[in-house]
């Protein structure tokens, strides 16, 4: 899960961590009416939405007056906003955050993911702040520096000063970036989080340590155990489709082909979209219907693929291990009549009630293309979606 800069920077807020004052906003005048709180004669408005590169995109402007705080507030809530990481249809920006101006003299970039490898938290550092960390992998990969934190000492002091000096905090501000460090591992560790960044961090003129933007994302495993950082979830900025299939307990993730993939647990469907790729297709969702299947659940899995209009094609591949193929079998040839299927369908299943579920399919009296093995099924929906 996800949340908007305001609310990342209200956690680190509670872990010590200085960030701007900044009030979220829904409207222009309540844009007005918070730069006048904050006070000052330098505002920043910014659009929230989960995604990087706003500033590019012209949704962060600097405002200099109270009527620029109005124009740049009225311009951009409501737009449409593109950046790198929305994709070419954007997203459309309902909230704002008015901050108070900044003094930069040095930006920086701190992140920390969880490193499979190590099985380790990783702090990712680099003195190339406010620039994407991707690009500075890819182009100066010396300039990002790296300290895998031992879980059961935490970020130790030596560790974070090593870092801090070497992305280019001035030695008098070495104790604040420590403590920062310090703050953001201990929220990224106590928050379940998965992601961290901090891009910029800037040192002021004044050679304060600031926080000036943050983004988070969380295991979603692990919300239960975060009922507060859970309400923070903004569906508005989350895939319709993907909302409507938690709500049946299935897992739904959108993608940019023509193949809709339904299939029984997480690795299965990984290993389903290499293949359908394999091939020469691109599937269109990962769609994991879990261990405990029902007809009703299978049916709501097809209504919700079924809703995005560049389906082509379907593949449904099981393996009955928990989930027995007669009552996939039986789920699909519901949801094919309940929907009126109009696209090519192929079913590829094995293991119990194997024969079973392929004799209920046999006497469906549906179009429905059987197939004995990965690739098989594979070659037939790829040939399908292109009309062969």
């Amino acid at each position: 899960m996800n949340i908007h800069e305001y609310q990342g920077k209200e956690i680190l807020r509670k872990y010590g961590v200085t960030t701007p004052k900044g009030v979220p906003c829904f409207s222009v005048d309540e844009a007005v009416k918070a730069a006048e709180t904050l006070g000052g004669k330098v505002w920043v408005v910014k659009a929230q939405i989960h995604a990087g590169g706003r500033g590019k995109g012209g949704g962060v402007k600097v405002a200099k007056s109270l009527d620029e705080v109005r124009k740049y507030a009225d311009d951009i809530l409501g737009m449409t906003l593109v950046t790198h990481q929305t994709g070419p249809e954007g997203r459309l920006v309902k909230r704002l955050l008015i901050e108070e101006g900044a003094d930069i003299k040095k930006e920086l970039y701190v992140g920390m993911v969880v490193d499979r490898g190590s099985q380790r938290v990783a702090l990712m550092a680099s003195s190339e702040g406010g620039m994407d960390i991707e690009h500075v992998a890819e182009h100066t990969p010396e300039k990002i520096h790296t300290v895998f934190i031992d879980p059961t000492k935490g970020l130790l002091d030596s560790e974070a000063d090593d870092i801090a000096r070497k992305i280019g905090v001035p030695e008098g501000s070495i104790g604040q970036a420590r403590a920062f460090m310090q703050g953001l591992y201990k929220a990224f560790d106590e928050s379940d989080a998965s992601l961290a960044e901090i891009n910029p961090l800037i040192v002021t003129g004044d050679d304060r340590i600031v926080a000036l933007d943050a983004k988070f994302n969380f295991d979603s495993n692990a919300l239960y155990r975060h009922p507060e950082i859970q309400e923070m979830r903004d569906l508005d900025e989350e895939d319709a489709a993907e909302i409507e299939a938690s709500k049946f307990d299935l897992t739904y993730i959108s993608l940019d082909g023509n193949i809709g993939c339904l299939v029984n647990g997480a690795g299965l469907a990984m290993a389903t979209m290499d293949v359908i790729k394999l091939y020469g297709g691109e599937p269109a969702n990962f769609l994991d219907v879990g261990g405990g299947a029902t007809t009703e659940k299978v049916t709501e899995a097809f209504k919700i693929m079924l809703k995005n209009p560049d389906i082509k094609a379907i593949l449904v591949n099981i393996f009955g291990g928990i989930m027995r193929c007669d009552v996939i079998a039986n789920g699909v040839i519901a949801a094919a009549k309940q929907v009126d299927l109009k696209v090519p369908l192929v079913v590829r299943m094995a293991g119990t009630n194997e024969e079973l579920g392929k004799k209920i399919l046999a006497e469906s009296g549906l179009p429905i293309i059987t197939a004995n093995n990965m690739a098989e099924a594979a070659e037939k929906v790829v040939n399908a979606a292109q009309g062969k």
